[in-house]
């Protein structure tokens, strides 16, 4: 009776991690843009800093939903020209730019980035981002 019990608990916790988790992928995550203003050098040698808010996002051939990302982000990018506010897209690749990665805390992919001209991170999505709210984030730039 015992082991039934304890099944019960793990798929019950299970099926709540799962949830929770589910709940908060796709969702931007505000960051306030910190006072210091020398962007590091690796993220300037990929084109970030450099007066143009940049949508940055970490993939790998082998992720599935990285390809959702793609698409949702060219969208926004192609039309964000109808707009006053104009972002660049970077694509990186993970396993190519670990270190990059490891700085900015990636721990799992798709990874999507949304820094202002300063180069300051100001928005982070784990999962698939909507085009609203990539569309609202900028927007706030």
């Amino acid at each position: 009776m015992i082991p039934l019990v304890v099944l019960a608990v793990v798929v019950v916790a299970t099926c709540v991690a799962g949830v929770v988790m589910r709940a908060h992928s796709g969702r931007l995550k505000e960051r306030r843009a910190t006072g210091i203003s020398a962007v590091d050098p690796e993220l300037g040698g990929v084109g970030v800093g450099d007066g143009v808010p940049v949508i940055l996002h970490f993939s790998a051939p082998w992720c599935g939903p990285c390809a959702a990302v793609r698409r949702v982000v060219a969208g926004v990018v192609e039309n964000s020209g109808d707009t006053e506010v104009t972002a660049r897209d970077i694509e990186l690749d993970f396993d190519e730019n670990s270190s990059l990665a490891t700085q900015l805390g990636v721990l799992s992919l798709p990874t999507t980035f949304v820094f202002d001209g300063g180069g300051h991170q100001r928005f982070r999505v784990s999962g698939v981002p909507s085009a609203t709210d990539l569309r609202h984030a900028l927007a706030s730039l």
